[in-house]
């Protein structure tokens, strides 16, 4: 393997490092948010995944991703599951805004991938919330319980997959398009140093 190969390689693996560091920082740093459940809260830990995914392509994104809740195993407060969800919904942003930039580097390609990204990533969380995450909850929060907090803020609320598709994936689609927002204005000044080109 030659030197250059050899150092391309460092440095996407200290990339993935830092990027999965900050990752992990956002990721404690949940922001409640009024009119809406308590049990959803935000964080952009997703857009240290997203700038990955443009700066070494969809599995270096997907890897940030795993890496980032793994280490929150640690202190998961959701028996892991919530930890499962939030992989598998960074992955399909990151994996899916990754594969688009790699056909299209341009600002636009970005923009597109990421936007694409956050919509898929949207999409999948009403089955992934549906099927994996809630029922793991009714085990201690009755199912009504749930149902009636979603309530609580629209009494016309009458199921869970209705509470999903009005709150969840709306806000799950404007949380990653709050991360693309945010990594086309810092991904520019960043990109020299995530390439080794800041000597």
């Amino acid at each position: 393997m030659s030197k250059t190969k050899i150092s391309n390689r460092t440095r996407i693996i200290a990339g993935c490092g830092m990027l999965s560091a900050a990752a992990i920082v956002l990721q404690y740093l949940e922001i409640p948010i009024p009119f809406i459940p308590s049990f959803i809260k935000l964080d952009f830990s997703d857009l240290p995944e997203l700038i990955g995914a443009f700066a070494y392509g969809p599995i270096a994104g997907v890897v940030i991703t795993f890496v980032k809740n793994v280490i929150h195993l640690a202190v998961s407060q959701s028996g892991y599951i919530g930890e499962l969800s939030n992989f598998i919904l960074g992955a399909v942003f990151s994996g899916v805004a990754g594969l688009i930039y790699r056909r299209n580097k341009t600002m636009k390609g970005a923009l597109v991938g990421g936007i694409v990204g956050a919509v898929c990533m949207a999409a999948v969380s009403f089955p992934s919330n549906l099927f994996i995450v809630y029922p793991f909850y009714y085990n201690f929060m009755p199912k009504e319980a749930v149902l009636g907090a979603y309530q609580a803020i629209v009494p016309s609320m009458k199921s869970i997959e209705q509470s999903l598709l009005v709150f969840n994936v709306p806000f799950t689609l404007i949380k990653g398009i709050f991360c693309v927002v945010i990594s086309m204005l810092i991904y520019k000044p960043l990109s020299p140093i995530l390439h080794g080109k800041n000597r």
